[in-house]
């Protein structure tokens, strides 16, 4: 995973650029995850900065259905895919594409995301 390229697609959403939106399945599991690593107080300061980025979406019952009902591996991804498609989501960013084989949603990693905004910005006349 390229890390610098998922922290030069926040820098475009910091600079107002493009639009960030994630589910609240993001936050509780990075929550899970660094506060082990590096404490509740750091984690927590750290999801509110994320939080000001980016606009949380609704995980509700429908999603959580389609999710548990759905052919996906793991229902982390079939939370994100349902409540992406739900809301009408352009694409989803992700490092697990392979996840994703039987969507329609267009699904990019960090890099090919950035690969299509350059194609897009260099098509601008």
């Amino acid at each position: 995973m390229n890390i610098k390229d998922s922290v030069k697609i926040v820098n475009l959403v910091e600079a107002g650029l493009y639009k960030g939106y994630t589910s609240s399945v993001i936050f509780t599991n990075t929550y899970y995850i660094q506060s082990k690593l590096i404490g509740r107080d750091v984690s927590i300061n750290f999801l509110k900065n994320l939080r000001r980025l980016l606009t949380v979406l609704n995980v509700d019952d429908s999603i959580t259905y389609k999710a548990l009902e759905s052919e996906f591996s793991d229902f982390e991804d079939a939370v994100q895919y349902f409540t992406a498609l739900e809301s009408n989501m352009d694409c989803i960013i992700t490092r697990n594409v392979n996840d994703y084989k039987k969507t329609t949603i267009s699904v990019y990693t960090p890099t090919e995301l950035l690969k299509i905004i350059e194609i897009k910005t260099n098509n601008v006349t």
